[in-house]
């Protein structure tokens, strides 16, 4: 009787220590999860707030995509209104209704040389652009050669009412050579297809020797050795 009880006590004991072993070990996993939880806790609260800062960050670059557009196309219009403005502003030909042109004996007698004044009488600024194309004879149409040590480094341009001067070579000045008196000649200007007439008779006109003639570029000075030809 005595041997059964205690078999039955044993049996017992081991059935609590078993159920105490078991509620432990459930214990300690629990734990181990609830352990686990706080990370994931962590790494979702973490991922919530950095999910902000990422759409912030699209957004930034969304807005430096836009601005970078909108700088393109603000230099590309920029361009535009430049090269517009550059084209609408550079300075145009002279042309024969902006001109009044004359001219004037040099230095002589003998009168080999005489200089063509160009005086801008238009409103505006205007370029007086390489030299003058110049026939003195009705008989000889050849147009009078030019001297390219005589043109100027920067281009000749007029304010209204600015001069702008011409060397031209009429002859050697001998009394042998084979002079045509010119009391009238013409010309025609650079990028300009309309004749300019030019009246030379005063002084009983101009002794003018077609095989010597030869003339400068427009400047806005005579220049000593430049203009001497």
């Amino acid at each position: 009787m005595n041997a059964s009880r205690r078999t039955a006590l044993f049996s017992v004991a081991a059935s609590a220590a078993l159920a105490l072993s078991l509620s432990a070990c459930q214990s300690g996993e629990g734990a181990k999860a609830e352990g686990a939880a706080a990370p994931v806790a962590k790494e979702t609260v973490s991922a919530s707030a950095s999910a902000p800062a990422a759409a912030a960050g699209t957004s930034t670059s969304n807005n430096t995509g836009s601005g970078t557009s909108t700088a393109v196309g603000t230099a590309h219009k920029s361009n535009s209104t430049s090269a517009g403005a550059k084209k609408g502003t550079a300075t145009p030909l002279c042309r024969a209704q902006d001109v009044k042109v004359s001219s004037e004996r040099q230095d002589g007698p003998p009168y080999t040389h005489i200089v063509l004044t160009a005086r801008n009488t238009s409103g505006h600024r205007c370029e007086m652009a390489g030299f003058p194309h110049i026939q003195f004879l009705e008989s000889h149409k050849r147009d009078v050669p030019s001297v390219a040590k005589s043109k100027p480094a920067v281009p000749t341009v007029l304010n209204p009412g600015d001069p702008a001067f011409v060397l031209v070579k009429l002859s050697d000045g001998g009394v042998d050579e084979d002079n045509e008196v010119v009391n009238a000649f013409q010309l025609v200007l650079q990028g300009d297809s309309t004749v300019i007439a030019v009246d030379s008779s005063a002084g009983g006109g101009l002794a003018v020797d077609p095989a010597k003639t030869l003339t400068g570029y427009w400047t806005t000075e005579l220049r000593n050795g430049a203009d001497d030809f």
